[in-house]
Protein backbone atom coordinates (compact mmCIF):
# COMPACT_ATOMS: atom_id res chain seq x y z
CA UNK A 1 0.00 0.00 0.00
CA UNK A 2 1.48 3.97 -1.01
CA UNK A 3 1.01 6.29 1.09
CA UNK A 4 -0.44 8.03 -2.10
CA UNK A 5 -3.95 5.77 -2.10
CA UNK A 6 -6.20 7.80 0.06
CA UNK A 7 -5.43 10.57 -2.27
CA UNK A 8 -6.16 8.29 -5.19
CA UNK A 9 -9.47 7.65 -3.55
CA UNK A 10 -9.82 11.23 -3.42
CA UNK A 11 -9.25 11.73 -6.84
CA UNK A 12 -11.70 9.18 -8.27
CA UNK A 13 -14.70 11.18 -6.36
CA UNK A 14 -12.99 14.33 -7.98
CA UNK A 15 -13.04 12.34 -11.29
CA UNK A 16 -16.65 10.99 -10.85
CA UNK A 17 -17.88 14.30 -10.36
CA UNK A 18 -16.94 16.19 -13.62
CA UNK A 19 -16.09 19.76 -12.17
CA UNK A 20 -12.53 19.13 -14.07
CA UNK A 21 -14.34 18.73 -17.99
CA UNK A 22 -14.45 22.30 -20.61
CA UNK A 23 -12.34 24.61 -18.26
CA UNK A 24 -10.36 26.93 -20.24
CA UNK A 25 -6.54 27.15 -20.16
CA UNK A 26 -7.77 31.01 -19.55
CA UNK A 27 -7.96 31.15 -16.05
CA UNK A 28 -11.42 32.77 -15.08
CA UNK A 29 -9.80 34.92 -12.53
CA UNK A 30 -6.85 37.56 -13.98
CA UNK A 31 -4.35 36.45 -11.37
CA UNK A 32 -1.35 34.48 -11.37
CA UNK A 33 -0.39 33.62 -7.66
CA UNK A 34 2.85 32.71 -6.40
CA UNK A 35 3.33 31.28 -2.78
CA UNK A 36 4.71 29.03 -0.66
CA UNK A 37 4.53 25.37 -1.02
CA UNK A 38 4.04 24.88 3.19
CA UNK A 39 0.54 22.41 3.67
CA UNK A 40 -0.59 25.74 5.83
CA UNK A 41 -0.49 27.74 2.74
CA UNK A 42 -2.76 26.44 0.23
CA UNK A 43 -4.58 29.25 -1.80
CA UNK A 44 -6.91 27.15 -2.67
CA UNK A 45 -8.14 27.16 0.62
CA UNK A 46 -7.55 30.96 2.09
CA UNK A 47 -8.49 32.68 -1.17
CA UNK A 48 -11.17 30.65 -1.91
CA UNK A 49 -9.68 29.69 -5.43
CA UNK A 50 -11.88 26.79 -7.26
CA UNK A 51 -10.39 24.82 -10.29
CA UNK A 52 -9.55 27.02 -13.09
CA UNK A 53 -9.32 30.00 -11.31
CA UNK A 54 -5.91 30.98 -11.67
CA UNK A 55 -2.52 29.59 -12.26
CA UNK A 56 -0.38 28.83 -8.98
CA UNK A 57 3.16 28.70 -8.95
CA UNK A 58 4.51 27.22 -5.10
CA UNK A 59 7.79 26.60 -4.16
CA UNK A 60 10.13 26.70 -0.71
CA UNK A 61 9.20 30.58 0.40
CA UNK A 62 7.22 31.73 -2.40
CA UNK A 63 10.33 33.14 -3.99
CA UNK A 64 10.62 34.47 -7.25
CA UNK A 65 13.78 32.58 -8.67
CA UNK A 66 14.77 32.84 -12.27
CA UNK A 67 12.47 29.56 -12.57
CA UNK A 68 9.09 31.77 -11.44
CA UNK A 69 10.52 34.81 -13.70
CA UNK A 70 10.54 32.14 -16.73
CA UNK A 71 6.98 31.02 -16.07
CA UNK A 72 5.41 34.39 -15.55
CA UNK A 73 7.34 35.45 -18.92
CA UNK A 74 5.93 32.05 -20.57
CA UNK A 75 1.96 32.68 -19.13
CA UNK A 76 2.17 36.03 -20.33
CA UNK A 77 3.31 35.64 -23.80
CA UNK A 78 0.78 33.17 -24.11
CA UNK A 79 -1.82 35.27 -22.48
CA UNK A 80 -0.78 38.43 -25.15
CA UNK A 81 -1.24 35.98 -27.89
CA UNK A 82 -4.40 35.34 -26.41
CA UNK A 83 -5.59 38.42 -25.52
CA UNK A 84 -4.20 41.42 -28.03
CA UNK A 85 -5.09 44.14 -26.17
CA UNK A 86 -5.13 45.57 -22.65
CA UNK A 87 -4.20 44.49 -19.52
CA UNK A 88 -3.25 40.57 -19.18
CA UNK A 89 -3.54 39.66 -15.09
CA UNK A 90 -1.70 40.68 -11.83
CA UNK A 91 1.13 38.57 -10.59
CA UNK A 92 0.52 37.91 -6.62
CA UNK A 93 3.41 37.24 -4.59
CA UNK A 94 2.08 36.07 -1.28
CA UNK A 95 4.53 35.83 1.46
CA UNK A 96 3.37 34.83 4.76
CA UNK A 97 4.29 34.17 8.61
CA UNK A 98 6.39 31.88 10.60
CA UNK A 99 7.83 30.16 7.34
CA UNK A 100 10.10 27.45 6.82
CA UNK A 101 12.74 28.65 5.02
CA UNK A 102 13.24 31.13 7.94
CA UNK A 103 15.48 28.19 9.23
CA UNK A 104 18.27 28.84 6.46
CA UNK A 105 19.13 32.50 8.14
CA UNK A 106 20.64 30.04 11.28
CA UNK A 107 23.85 29.41 10.13
CA UNK A 108 24.15 26.40 11.38
CA UNK A 109 21.09 24.58 9.64
CA UNK A 110 22.03 26.54 6.42
CA UNK A 111 25.54 24.45 6.56
CA UNK A 112 24.03 21.30 7.14
CA UNK A 113 21.33 21.87 4.49
CA UNK A 114 24.01 23.05 1.98
CA UNK A 115 26.95 20.25 2.90
CA UNK A 116 23.46 17.43 2.38
CA UNK A 117 22.10 19.19 -0.41
CA UNK A 118 25.58 20.32 -2.54
CA UNK A 119 24.27 23.63 -2.48
CA UNK A 120 26.17 27.23 -2.11
CA UNK A 121 25.39 28.80 1.65
CA UNK A 122 24.91 32.03 0.38
CA UNK A 123 22.71 31.95 -2.69
CA UNK A 124 20.68 29.70 0.95
CA UNK A 125 20.67 32.49 3.15
CA UNK A 126 18.80 34.71 0.49
CA UNK A 127 16.20 32.50 0.13
CA UNK A 128 15.14 32.76 4.26
CA UNK A 129 12.02 34.42 4.78
CA UNK A 130 12.43 35.79 7.91
CA UNK A 131 10.38 39.10 7.42
CA UNK A 132 8.02 38.44 4.86
CA UNK A 133 7.24 42.20 3.95
CA UNK A 134 10.54 42.75 3.50
CA UNK A 135 11.40 39.60 1.28
CA UNK A 136 7.86 40.10 -0.96
CA UNK A 137 9.02 43.79 -1.35
CA UNK A 138 11.75 42.41 -2.86
CA UNK A 139 10.16 39.65 -4.87
CA UNK A 140 7.93 41.77 -6.90
CA UNK A 141 10.75 44.22 -7.72
CA UNK A 142 12.60 41.34 -9.09
CA UNK A 143 10.03 40.49 -11.30
CA UNK A 144 8.97 44.22 -12.42
CA UNK A 145 13.01 44.50 -13.05
CA UNK A 146 12.84 41.65 -15.18
CA UNK A 147 13.14 42.30 -19.02
CA UNK A 148 11.37 38.92 -19.45
CA UNK A 149 8.24 39.76 -18.30
CA UNK A 150 5.14 41.49 -20.39
CA UNK A 151 4.75 45.34 -19.55
CA UNK A 152 1.11 44.23 -19.92
CA UNK A 153 0.77 42.71 -16.13
CA UNK A 154 1.03 44.28 -12.59
CA UNK A 155 2.68 42.74 -10.04
CA UNK A 156 2.15 42.94 -6.19
CA UNK A 157 3.19 41.64 -3.18
CA UNK A 158 0.82 40.15 -0.06
CA UNK A 159 1.80 38.51 3.36
CA UNK A 160 -0.22 35.90 4.50
CA UNK A 161 -0.74 35.65 8.66
CA UNK A 162 -0.90 32.46 9.58
CA UNK A 163 -1.89 33.40 13.17
CA UNK A 164 -5.38 35.29 11.90
CA UNK A 165 -5.63 34.06 8.42
CA UNK A 166 -5.82 36.98 6.94
CA UNK A 167 -3.96 38.20 3.52
CA UNK A 168 -2.74 41.98 3.61
CA UNK A 169 -1.12 43.80 0.09
CA UNK A 170 2.31 45.17 1.07
CA UNK A 171 3.67 46.40 -2.27
CA UNK A 172 0.89 47.55 -4.41
CA UNK A 173 0.15 47.04 -7.90
CA UNK A 174 2.79 48.35 -10.38
CA UNK A 175 3.92 47.35 -14.05
CA UNK A 176 6.90 46.63 -15.34
CA UNK A 177 9.63 49.36 -15.91
CA UNK A 178 8.74 50.08 -19.53
CA UNK A 179 11.66 48.95 -22.10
Amino acid sequence: MSNFDPLLERNRVFAAGGAYAGLSIMPTQPVYIVTCLDPRVDPAAFLGLELGDAPVVRNAGGRVTEEVIDDVAFISYLAGVMLTEGPLFEVAVIHHTGCGTGFLADASFRSGFAARAGLEESSLAERAVVDPEQTVAVDAQRLLESPKVSERITVAGYVYDLDSGEVRMTVPPAQPVAR
